[in-house]
């Protein structure tokens, strides 16, 4: 280890130093992971560990377990036995087809819509309503404010898409207390699935905490009040979580289906093509070779995770080939080659971004380097950026 890669281990690691690699032994996630990982003795980090759990789960109990909650939420035939927020995703049919086919309940869908979808996910979104026979709600902010609120998170926390995160975990919860459904059904549990942040065993549920502390970054409505860009208050109404009186009254809950059924992302979108005509991206990606995700914003696997990339020398090509390595679908050496393809791509669509919010590139990188991540990137001496010690991942 080099001197760098020891300083750098110093701060991941502290006094103990750096697990066997500063890259999972089994999988290609980084120790600078934006998702907070531990490592075993092995190297193996938590997000490998916990997806082997899925293995040794009883799903059959787990499914009866479901139903009964689902039973115990059922209405009395006055109103939606639960709600289920939606993107129009291959991941958010799978839930609906879950609660509609498999359980035979009758949601109210709600969608945060952020206004750039692809054309294949906003065909998809249309859709849901007709292919599941169920009512939707769709929010849909002022296109000057989604602007203003892209450029103003991309300068405060190098994320453009902090009101998406915003509003996909509030306006659903807001529309629960309103309607007064107490049930909400999520998909997979993100943390848990990307980083193990939590057992399968524990059954973890959604939370205000966690919509503030992990989804928002510890930001909320009220740090985007901005009179000079004039955002107001009553700009974002949609991004007011509810009072703990009104969660309270209403019995609000959010779970996640990932912890009562084997969810296998891989598999839900070839899955409803098949079923109900879903449609992936027909265009490949710059940034990741998978075209079923993240259809519901154009930028996501684009500008959006470029930033990643900036900030932490990884990006949507790394999660996507964990996946793939931890279900078996690859191999740890292909999902190495793929890293190398997809990562460091600056994306084709940061163009279209940066007219969007009317910011020059140079503008564009003056703010992004200012997130780089101190343990992943230095200056060599010629000023460039360079990675200091977590590429190449080595070889199994």
């Amino acid at each position: 280890m080099n001197p760098v890669q020891s300083s750098a281990a110093q701060v991941l690691w502290g006094p103990g130093g750096a697990p066997p690699m500063s890259y999972c032994a089994r999988c290609v996630m980084p120790a600078a992971s934006a998702t907070p990982l531990t490592y075993d003795g092995n190297g193996v980090c938590s997000a490998c560990r916990v997806a082997a759990q899925k293995a040794d789960i009883d799903w059959d109990r787990r499914r009866r377990e479901l139903g009964d909650l689902f039973q115990s939420y059922r209405s009395d035939g006055s109103n939606y036995d639960c709600i289920v927020g939606v993107s129009g995703g291959k991941d958010s049919y799978w839930q609906v087809h879950v609660v509609t086919k498999m359980f035979g309940l009758k949601p109210l869908l709600v969608t945060y819509h952020g206004n750039n979808y692809l054309p294949a996910g906003e065909y998809n979104l249309n859709r849901m309503r007709e292919v599941f026979d169920c009512d939707h709600i769709v929010v849909r902010p002022g296109v000057e404010l989604l602007k203003k609120m892209n450029r103003l998170c991309f300068h405060k926390m190098g994320d453009m898409n902090w009101h998406g995160h915003c509003g996909i975990f509030t306006v659903p919860i807001q529309v629960a207390v309103r309607y007064r459904v107490p049930l909400i059904v999520w998909g997979e549990h993100g943390f848990m699935e990307l980083g193990g942040m939590f057992s399968h065993a524990d059954y973890p549920e959604f939370t205000a905490k966690t919509r503030l502390e992990h989804a928002l970054r510890g930001f909320d409505w009220y740090d985007m009040v901005d009179e000079e860009l004039g955002i107001a208050e009553r700009d974002l109404l949609w991004a007011k979580y509810p009072s703990d009186d009104e969660v309270d009254d209403t019995g609000a809950r959010g779970i996640y289906l990932s912890n009562y059924l084997g969810w296998d992302a891989s598999e839900h979108g070839p899955l409803m093509q098949e079923l109900y005509g879903w449609q992936d991206s027909p265009e490949p990606f710059d940034r990741t070779y998978r075209r079923m995700s993240n259809l519901d914003d154009m930028h996501e696997n684009g500008a959006h995770d470029y930033l990643k990339y900036v900030k932490f020398g990884y990006g949507r090509a790394t999660d996507h080939a964990c996946k793939d390595v931890r279900s078996g679908r690859m191999s740890r050496e292909e999902a190495i080659e793929m890293v190398r393809a997809y990562d460091d791509v600056r994306p084709r669509d940061l163009i279209r971004w940066l007219d969007y919010v009317g910011m020059s590139a140079a503008e564009f990188d003056r703010v992004a380097d200012g997130f780089r991540d101190p343990r992943v990137w230095a200056r060599d001496a010629s000023g460039a950026w360079v990675k200091t010690s977590l590429w190449d991942p080595p070889a199994s």
